[in-house]
Formats: C-alpha cells, sequence, structure tokens
C-alpha cells in the first residue's frame, strides 16, 4: 500500500516523504537523484563528451565569427542567421534516436509550443547582441567579458532552479564581475587589431551589449533546466535535440525576419564578392560558424539535462581563457597587462564553481547513500 502511493505521488508530481527529505538537504530532488549515477565511469565520458563539445564548438564558433567580420563580413543579422542556422542538421540523430516508450510522460503540445516559441524568440535577440558586440570588441576582451555570465546565471539558477548561493559562489560572483569591470576601465588602451576598425567610441556599447547578452544567455540556460524539470519531466537525448531544433528554428525565423527587415538581404551578394579570399571562404566561414554553435548548443543543454544549467555554463566559461589564445595568434590581438590579470580572475571564479560543484555532488551522494541504507533498514528516511 505505501508502495502505491508512493508511485501515485510521483505521478501526480507531489513529493514524497524521501524526496521531501532530498530536497530539504540538496535543493532538488532530481538533482540528489542524478548524483547517485555521478560515480559511475558511463556518465562521465558522456559528461566528457558533451563538454569536449562545448569547449570545441565555442572555441571554433568564436573565431570562426570574428574570421567573418576581419575578412569583410558586415551583415549583423547573417552573424546572428549563423548562432541558430544550422538547427535543422538536428533532424538527422532525431530521427536516428530510438522512439519514447508509450508509457514515457509526454507533456501537451499547448504547453511545449509556447515555451518553443518564447526561449527562441529570446534566442534569436540575444544572438544578435552578441554579433553586435563580437564586431566591436576585439575577440580576448569579448570572451573575457562573457564570463559574466556566470554571475547572471547564479542569480536565474537561484530564482528558477533552486540553487543555493553559497560563499564559494558568492567568491565568484565578486571575482567574475571584477573581472569584467577591469578589462571596461581598460578599454581605452586596448588597441587589439581584430577590432575590426571600429570607431573607438564602439567599445563601451560593445561592452554593455556583452553583458546584456551574457545575462540573457544565463536565463536561456535556466529556462531549459526548469522546462526538463517541470514541462518535459525527461532527460533523454531525445528530448535535448528536440528542445535544441525548435528553440533554435524560432530564433532562425527571428533572424530571417530581421535579415529581410533591415534590408541586410541587399548587401549580401556584393559583402559575397568582396569577402577576403573570394565566395568559396565566404559560404564556408558561415556554414562553419553554423555547425560549430550547433555542436557548442547540443554540448550545453545535455550538460542541463545531465547535470544542471550551472554545470554547464560553466563548461563554457572552460571555452573563454582558450579563444584568446588563438586570437593572439591568429589575429594579432594584443594579450596586455589587464587582459592577463583579467584571466587569471575567470579562471579563479571558475574554479570556485568547480569546487562548489564538487562539494555539491558529495554532499548529494552522501544524503542519497543514508536515504537508501535506511530505506534497506526499513527504518525511516
Amino acid at each position: 500500500m505505501a508502495h502505491a502511493q508512493e508511485i501515485q505521488l510521483q505521478i501526480r508530481g507531489v513529493p514524497d516523504e524521501e524526496s521531501a527529505h532530498e530536497d530539504g538537504r540538496d535543493g532538488s530532488k532530481a538533482a540528489t537523484r542524478r548524483s547517485a549515477a555521478r560515480g559511475s565511469f558511463l556518465w562521465w565520458m558522456t559528461v566528457a563528451v558533451d563538454m569536449f563539445m562545448v569547449l570545441c564548438g565555442t572555441t571554433v564558433a568564436t573565431l570562426l565569427g570574428r574570421l567573418y567580420y576581419n575578412s569583410g563580413g558586415n551583415s549583423k543579422w547573417m552573424a546572428t542567421l549563423t548562432q541558430s542556422g544550422g538547427s535543422p542538421l538536428l533532424l538527422v540523430p532525431l530521427l536516428m534516436t530510438p522512439p519514447p516508450p508509450a508509457e514515457e510522460f509526454r507533456p501537451a503540445a499547448s504547453k511545449l509550443w509556447p515555451i518553443y516559441a518564447g526561449i527562441g524568440v529570446l534566442i534569436g535577440f540575444d544572438n544578435l547582441m552578441y554579433s553586435y558586440a563580437l564586431q566591436y570588441l576585439p575577440v580576448s576582451t569579448f570572451s573575457l567579458v562573457a564570463a559574466s555570465q556566470l554571475a547572471f546565471n547564479a542569480i536565474t539558477s537561484r530564482l528558477l532552479n533552486a540553487q543555493r548561493f553559497t560563499a564559494l559562489i558568492a567568491n565568484s560572483v565578486m571575482v567574475l564581475t571584477f573581472s569584467a569591470a577591469l578589462l571596461g576601465v581598460g578599454s581605452s588602451s586596448d588597441g587589439d587589431s581584430s577590432s575590426g576598425g571600429a570607431p573607438h567610441g564602439k567599445y563601451p556599447v560593445g561592452f554593455v551589449l556583452v553583458l546584456a547578452a551574457s545575462a540573457a544567455f544565463a536565463l536561456i540556460l535556466s529556462l531549459f533546466e526548469a522546462t526538463f524539470e517541470r514541462v518535459i519531466r525527461a532527460r533523454t537525448l531525445r528530448w535535448v535535440l528536440s528542445m535544441q531544433m525548435y528553440t533554435n528554428l524560432v530564433a532562425s525565423a527571428v533572424s530571417v525576419a530581421g535579415l529581410l527587415a533591415s534590408g541586410d538581404w541587399r548587401t549580401i551578394p556584393a559583402e559575397m564578392a568582396a569577402f577576403r579570399d573570394g565566395r568559396a571562404r565566404y559560404v564556408l566561414t558561415l556554414v562553419g560558424t553554423a555547425v560549430s554553435w550547433q555542436a557548442a548548443a547540443v554540448g550545453m543543454v545535455r550538460l542541463i539535462a545531465r547535470v544542471s544549467s550551472l554545470f554547464a555554463n560553466v563548461t563554457g566559461t572552460l571555452a573563454l581563457p582558450l579563444v584568446p589564445v588563438f586570437a593572439v595568434a591568429l589575429f594579432g590581438d594584443k594579450m596586455t597587462g589587464i587582459k592577463v590579470v583579467a584571466m587569471l580572475m575567470a579562471v579563479w571564479g571558475f574554479l570556485s564553481y568547480v569546487y562548489q560543484n564538487y562539494v555539491d555532488g558529495r554532499r548529494a551522494g552522501k544524503a542519497e547513500c543514508r536515504v537508501c541504507a535506511a530505506r534497506d533498514a526499513g527504518l525511516p528516511a
């Protein structure tokens, strides 16, 4: 009878006594249950693959986006479209995934489509802000200021995903905020050659845009996690691909509408003809950027589904110290002393987040063991 009541509570979405015990200790029933699998070799391997996709995709996409502007590209809406335009490619792996079992919970379409539309529109405008910022800022400055998304993610995760705000997270928020502020103060001495020839007055605009885009990106990650947790109630590869594809299709529609409404589409033939090294390099740059962003996005959403939006954002931050290194070699960016200090501060903030996730994982694992031991002994959890 007790077992039947437990099943009914789970079906209705009402926490039972064991779940309440776990929620009280760790803030999330799903996060506590997932912690039991974190010790397995297979789990760590899949997480490592997802992290590799995020790191490689983000680094390559950012560098190719900078290359687009450096080689003569100038359309903000075209650059925005590349960040979501590769989403139809996800249809191939989606069709290859096995169909869901008949007993799997399926949310109503009336709930999902407004979510897809809302998140997709937000992604579209977030991509636009990133496109403007990437033209107005050097790659190294752009990447380091983008580290502020962790600070914003701490807030959105707390409000939407019941993330605990610990001393380590507070330390990361302060360090990363000071890191971004340091770059803003030192912008007057930044003379990187990859700034795209933009007027010096565009630097503050780019700085504000990348901060706003980082805040929107943090909100998007938390909304993804909240959707998996409260609406879909499943974290399979099929749902990951579906969420990524449908939201990015909406974002692509926003980008295409902006491209047509702004009149940028009229300049594409001339832009292609004037592009350095010809039309083929123009097409390859855009295609490579689109594919790289999709690889990074799929890895990011998979990390959200497997762990949390906070962990996914931490992984994305790992790419930030990599991009400036490649930018120095490829675009002649100057690695000034201010950027070195800001990079070290960003790494410090990142390590604080990593250690906080390590502590949370150990605490959640211990709670899971105590619950299991009490249940096996016939004691109340």
